[in-house]
């Protein structure tokens, strides 16, 4: 016995008015009305400082224009199948450019990230099988012996066994 179930596509959200980031869209709007005001005063004002309104105002507007930028990335439509999560997925389109600019990004990454070791090999150093690695480290402390004193400051070298 089987049940058979239908299920709907989904259907994206249709927004009117000013898009998905009102928020955005009321604080770009009110830093935009907020400068004009600021540079009219500047201007129509007759204050002795009235090159600061006027400079303050477009600053002001010019800051705006991160709240229109956030309001206009977030409006962005993206097809559902872009959103496709691609760690192993192939898409059937484009496989051989992608394929290419995977291969080419894999080696130049590998390049830098060996560059940047040493020899350009992996340096596994600890414990394998059971065998213990000994390294020699040195610590230099720089320390005054006695506070009181007017000896120069000391220099003492201690070994470390890791």
């Amino acid at each position: 016995m089987s049940t058979s179930v239908q299920v709907e596509p989904v259907k994206e959200k249709i927004y009117g008015g000013v898009g998905r980031c009102k928020c955005s869209f009321w604080f770009a709007v009110a830093h935009d009305i907020l400068g004009l005001f600021i540079i009219m005063v500047g201007v129509f004002g007759g204050l002795a400082v009235h090159d600061l309104f006027v400079y303050a105002g477009a600053i002001v507007i010019f800051l705006s224009l991160i709240w229109w930028i956030f309001w206009y990335s977030g409006n962005i439509d993206v097809p559902p199948e872009d959103l496709e999560d691609d760690v192993g997925l192939q898409k059937v389109k484009n496989r051989g450019l992608t394929r290419v600019v995977r291969r080419v990004s894999d080696r130049l990454s590998t390049g830098i990230r060996n560059s940047l070791r040493k020899n350009g090999k992996v340096n596994n150093r600890g414990s394998s099988a059971g065998q213990t690695v000994d390294q020699d480290v040195t610590l230099a402390t720089i320390f005054d012996v006695n506070m009181s004193s007017s000896r120069p400051t000391e220099l003492k070298r201690d070994s470390l066994l890791i």
